[in-house]
């Protein structure tokens, strides 16, 4: 059974930093791509950046320059690292395999001061 858990969302400021992890169980991860997923109150969830199982890298124009995606197959687990967030990053961020179409439940991401 395929498990993907997500961790290191929380409260943070205007321009501060996070890094979400997500660790997956079940799957064939080092072949897969993996994608980072957000979606804020009233919105579509929308994609924010994907990674190839050879980590060739792609993200949304909103995010690009401040948000950086990473894998460690050793370890089962896709990054996604957040600097400069700004209000409208606010959001339940999901990680998704779409090799098995599996989502994790989501960590909420507020940008607040």
């Amino acid at each position: 059974q395929v498990q993907l858990v997500e961790s290191g969302g929380g409260l943070v400021q205007p321009g501060g930093t996070l890094r979400l992890s997500c660790t997956v169980s079940g799957s064939r991860f080092s072949f897969n791509a993996m994608g980072w997923y957000r979606q804020a109150p009233g919105k579509q969830r929308e994609l924010v950046a994907r990674i190839s199982s050879g980590g060739i890298t792609n993200y949304a124009d909103s995010v690009k320059g401040r948000f950086t995606i990473s894998r460690d197959n050793a370890k089962n687990t896709v990054y996604l690292q957040m600097n400069s967030l700004k209000f409208e990053d606010t959001a339940v961020y999901y990680c998704y395999d779409p090799y098995y179409d599996h989502w994790g439940q989501g960590t909420q991401v507020t940008v607040s001061s």
